[in-house]
């Protein structure tokens, strides 16, 4: 009934513990773009099938996996290698408490983890994600962003209770800005994509823009309004890291206008 699928590139410092937290009856699809570590030997120890596709974006990525992977079940759970879902997840998906009869999407929550502390104010909750989808009538398309992923508005969706456990930086901060510099610059330009499903919070940065007041508010919006001080130190590294992404989406919208006004 349901296949756990990983999309990877260079993930043996994360994999380990996210295979070992899946249960052993459902079988995982690796979808991996180029990995030069021990990504997919340690994907082979464990048995897991493995194809191949160059990075796309997440959209394209996660449909390659659903229509190209040979994949049977008629569910597919969307989970990425810094991610842990706890047990009683998947005891809800087979005991049928998730009630999934009449939906498409299950949007389900995360808990984001900084250095292995959990943060419980600073990111902001609830934070949902299209991660359990029926694979027959789902596909997912680019968000507002450019390179999160959305689904068609058609779907129907469901919002789960149970959180994964996300564990989305353990202090590469060199490595963290130099992928965020360049989502920053899919961002310059927020474009919803019609027909897509698109978050409260994703409406509220369209209608924001791209002014400076964004990098004050991203501060304040996690720091103080969200209680993220709260969380100790680890709060104040998180604010501080997307307030610093706030600010090079904004000074690169700034040297795209400037560029065009000299044009």
């Amino acid at each position: 009934m349901l296949t756990v699928v990983i999309l990877t590139h260079n993930e043996a410092g994360n994999l380990p513990r996210c295979l070992a937290a899946i249960p052993d009856r459902y079988p995982i699809v690796i979808v991996d773009s180029g990995s030069s570590d021990t990504t997919l030997a340690i994907a082979q120890q464990h048995g897991c099938k493995i194809y191949s596709n160059p990075w796309p974006g997440f959209a394209e990525q996660r449909n390659f996996a659903m229509y190209q992977c040979d994949i049977q079940t008629a569910w597919i759970l969307f989970v990425d290698a810094d991610e842990i879902y706890p047990d009683d997840f998947y005891r809800q998906f087979d005991s049928g408490a998730l009630k999934l009869e009449n939906i498409d999407v299950l949007m389900v929550p995360s808990i984001l983890y900084l250095r292995e502390k959990r943060l419980n104010h600073a990111p902001g909750y609830p934070i949902y994600h299209p991660r359990l989808v029926r694979r027959e009538t789902t596909r997912f398309v680019r968000n507002h962003t450019g390179h999160g992923e959305a689904v068609l508005d058609g779907c129907r969706l469901a919002y789960g209770k149970t959180p994964y456990l996300h564990y989305f930086y353990h202090g590469e901060i060199i490595e963290w800005m130099h992928k965020h510099v360049n989502k920053a610059a899919q961002e310059v330009q927020l474009k919803p994509t019609a027909g897509a499903v698109i978050t409260t919070r994703g409406r509220l940065s369209v209608l924001l823009g791209r002014s400076w007041l964004r990098v004050l508010a991203r501060f304040l919006y996690h720091y103080l309004f969200r209680a993220g001080f709260l969380d100790g130190r680890a709060g104040l590294e998180f604010a501080l890291m997307f307030t610093w992404y706030e600010a090079t989406i904004y000074l690169q919208a700034k040297a795209a206008r400037q560029a065009r006004g000299h044009a």
